[in-house]
């Protein structure tokens, strides 16, 4: 027990039990959020071996504000602008309509179900209005919903993070108050400088850094470092100017540099990305983790009641009053409205004036931690767990993303994309060439004109429909540029590349060399040119697959195994796919009759013997016309 004493042994089992659950939820399509609850209750009120305020003390809180701070700026340096273009009307009602709305309905619903006095029930109904993008983020990874309907519920997470959390400052600074008289207007635009100070403050560092990035200021390894260390700056100066500005501090930050692109970008963003998924699965532990018995025994019976309230009628209003006569689909509003779970910025907003409410003796402050854990684990268990089955039922579930993306249009990968067609897959051809997408198209196959890197970073092409993505063109270090490029966002083992050169043949520093004997781009064209086509061999019990290997030609071998959930997966350099019975394995033959081939070759070795003796006559004729000599017939 000694040993579970230590702070270091509990930073570990927080990071093991956030990722482990992340990862559960990945290998299950379960709500990664909800795992994490569910560990951080198991590790904390459960078994007692996480107690985060005795094991953290005084730095939990700015742990956790610090971590919330990263977390939405990761969030904001994901809203493009161009996102808009979809989404802007909708996210403007949302905020301009939907925040009032949200905070009346919410106050009377504290207020009038839940049973809070009414400046406490003001102060949470404030809080409410946030629907976490901490949560909207990993369950969305999960949905394949209609571009419209995820850029919505992401700017919706992300804006109105630091709305409701200044709602809630104005709000406690209006009820803690302890003077004569009450100056409402002056309080009112007290919030409202710091708040416009605090975007400045954003507005500002965000435009420093890419300005500096780009004109060579910053070595390449330290704009990481000095990314963060700037994010935690402009978060603590804020804060200090008036608490919770910092959130619309990094906010901005984000949004500012998401719209300046620069030239490291992108590998800044992933590492923000991947501090994020840290950062949000260990203050999920903690946060779950920090409840006890005696905060769980305040939840009282109405406020099950609340919670129903909450769910089925407070944000179902809130977004179709805001929603009404905007144009979006009706079946899109009624996915919106059901989608609103709560996260970290509400458990730490609430927890930190709960505290503050308790100690200035207002009753019903206690109650606060056990409503906002209740909230947040009845809507992301709710959401969570339904998102998937309502999308399906209004018809707006664009499926699993079963595709099959061949960059590259030749002869070789349009061949085996009309194989893949016939087996029931949907297949995307994309090339820049218009004349090289030509024979795609007239194979009936789905095209893509267009630079596939910002294609996919422009969000125009979403990556989530294809299962795999497979590079082949005959520019080797445009190959690898984009299995660099698109590895993280679709995976390393959904990328597989062909070489274009022996000398990346065996194999690629992004992505893996199709096939086993991994072909040169050259080596698949003439062997396509001599008549090779692509066959099905069903695994069975009888025949396996060291039979299916022992009927094998020379030159013969797999490309990919077809499982019966209809996964497709391809035979590379490195990794040899697992055959079981009942796979369909695809495979790259010679043609099923040699006397044709070798006609086939016979005939073009006659017409070039044939056009050899035409030029030589030719040759032959102009000597005699010049007078000159006649050429050697040798």
């Amino acid at each position: 027990m000694v040993l579970l004493d230590s702070l270091m042994v509990k930073i570990a089992m927080i990071g093991v039990l956030g990722i482990g659950a992340q990862w559960v939820a990945w290998r299950t399509n379960l709500p990664a959020i909800a795992l994490m609850l569910v560990a951080g209750l198991v590790a904390g009120p459960a078994l007692g071996l996480i107690e985060p305020e005795r094991d953290f003390g005084t730095l939990l809180e700015p742990i956790v504000k610090l971590a919330v701070a990263v977390i939405l700026f990761e969030g904001g340096l994901s809203l493009n602008f161009r996102e808009l273009r979809y989404a802007g009307w909708g996210v403007a009602r949302l905020v301009i309509i939907g925040v009032p709305i949200g905070w009346a309905l919410g106050t009377a619903a504290v207020h009038y179900v839940a049973g809070l006095p009414i400046s406490v029930s003001a102060l949470f109904g404030g809080i409410l209005v946030v629907t976490g993008p901490t949560v909207i983020g990993p369950m969305l990874r999960t949905l394949r919903v209609p571009n419209r309907v995820r850029d919505i519920l992401k700017w919706e997470g992300i804006v109105n993070d630091p709305i409701g959390a200044l709602l809630a400052v104005a709000i406690y600074a209006f009820i803690s108050y302890r003077g004569d008289s009450v100056d409402y207007a002056g309080i009112g635009f007290e919030v409202l400088g710091a708040t416009f100070l605090a975007g400045l403050i954003g507005a500002a560092l965000g435009y420093a850094l890419t300005w500096a990035f780009p004109r060579g200021l910053v070595p390449e390894y330290l704009k990481a470092p000095l990314l963060l260390i700037t994010v935690i700056f402009g978060f603590v100066v804020a804060d200090i100017i008036m608490h919770e500005t910092g959130l619309v501090t990094v906010t901005v930050m984000g949004v500012v540099m998401a719209n300046k692109p620069i030239h490291s970008s992108r590998a800044l963003h992933r590492f923000k990305e991947d501090l994020a998924v840290l950062l949000i699965s260990g203050v999920f532990i903690i946060l779950s983790a920090t409840l006890d018995w005696e905060t769980i025994q305040n939840f009282q019976a109405r406020f099950i009641l609340f919670l129903v309230v909450l769910l089925f009628l407070v944000r179902p209003i809130t977004v179709l009053a805001s929603l009404l006569f905007s144009g979006i689909p009706y079946r899109e509003q009624l996915f919106i409205a059901w989608i609103a779970p709560r996260g970290i910025v509400a458990i730490a907003v609430t927890g930190l004036f709960a505290l503050r409410l308790v100690d200035l003796g207002y009753d019903g402050a206690d109650a606060l931690v056990p409503l906002v854990f209740g909230v947040v684990i009845a809507t992301i268990v709710a959401h969570g767990f339904s998102a998937g089955w309502v999308a399906r039922r209004l018809g707006i579930d664009m499926g699993k993303g079963e595709g099959i993306l061949f960059v590259g249009a030749n002869r070789w990968t349009i061949d085996l994309g009309k194989f893949l067609k016939g087996l029931g897959y949907r297949v995307v051809v994309s090339d820049t060439s218009k004349f090289a997408l030509r024979s795609a198209r007239r194979q009936e196959l789905e095209i893509h004109q267009g630079e596939i890197l910002d294609e996919a970073h422009g969000h125009a092409m979403d990556m989530n429909q294809f299962q795999h993505l497979i590079i082949a063109t005959e520019n080797d270090s445009y190959n690898q540029l984009v299995g660099t490029d698109l590895g993280p966002e679709v995976g390393y083992d959904q990328i597989t590349l062909v070489s274009a050169d022996e000398a990346s043949q065996r194999t690629s520093a992004r992505g893996r060399v199709l096939m086993e004997s991994s072909p040169t781009f050259e080596t698949l064209q003439d062997k396509q040119r001599d008549g090779w086509i692509f066959s099905k061999t069903q695994i069975t019990e009888k025949f396996n697959y060291e039979k299916y290997l022992a009927n094998l030609d020379a030159g013969e071998e797999p490309v990919a195994v077809m499982k019966p959930d209809k996964r497709l997966l391809f035979f590379s350099s490195t990794a040899r796919p697992t055959i079981d019975e009942d796979d369909v394995i695809i495979s790259f033959v010679a043609p099923e009759s040699p006397e044709e081939l070798k006609a086939q070759k016979m005939e073009e070795r006659a017409r070039k013997e044939e056009a050899r003796e035409k030029s030589a006559e030719r040759e032959a004729a102009k000597g005699r016309e010049s007078g000159g000599p006649l050429p050697d017939p040798a």
